[in-house]
């Protein structure tokens, strides 16, 4: 597969997996979405995704954004930590246009990359 491919590793596909953040997660939020996170013993990054009928009665509406979230976390998934994030969608990004969506995910990603590099930055004491 590509570089820019999203495997199957590279999403949280089992309820198991999503019940496990809600216990232990840390969140981020953003005007259109939010994310809940923790860290994994993987060795990559998985995002699943929830976008509920309370966002949009319309399938198209949600679907939109689906496609949206999946195709930014394409782009940035080899950058972001070893982490499983939930991303769920607000109902203000139904009618919001894909651009702004775009941006309010970019800064999301860059929320959880600043994480990464605070994590790796630091020294031992001893």
């Amino acid at each position: 597969m590509g570089l820019y491919s999203l495997p199957r590793t590279a999403r949280l596909l089992k309820p198991g997996d999503f019940a496990a953040l809600k216990g232990k997660s840390r969140r981020i939020s953003v005007r259109h979405f939010l994310a809940e996170f923790s860290s994994t013993d993987q060795p990559t990054c998985r995002m699943g995704q929830a976008v509920s009928r309370r966002v949009s009665k319309r399938a198209v509406d949600r679907n939109r954004i689906k496609r949206l979230v999946r195709e930014s976390y394409r782009h940035v998934r080899t950058g972001l930590p070893s982490v499983d994030i939930l991303l769920i969608a607000r109902s203000s990004a139904v009618k919001t246009p894909n651009a702004e969506l775009r941006d309010d995910l970019t800064l999301l990603w860059n929320k959880l990359l600043t994480l990464k590099a605070a994590a790796g930055t630091g020294t031992m004491r001893g």
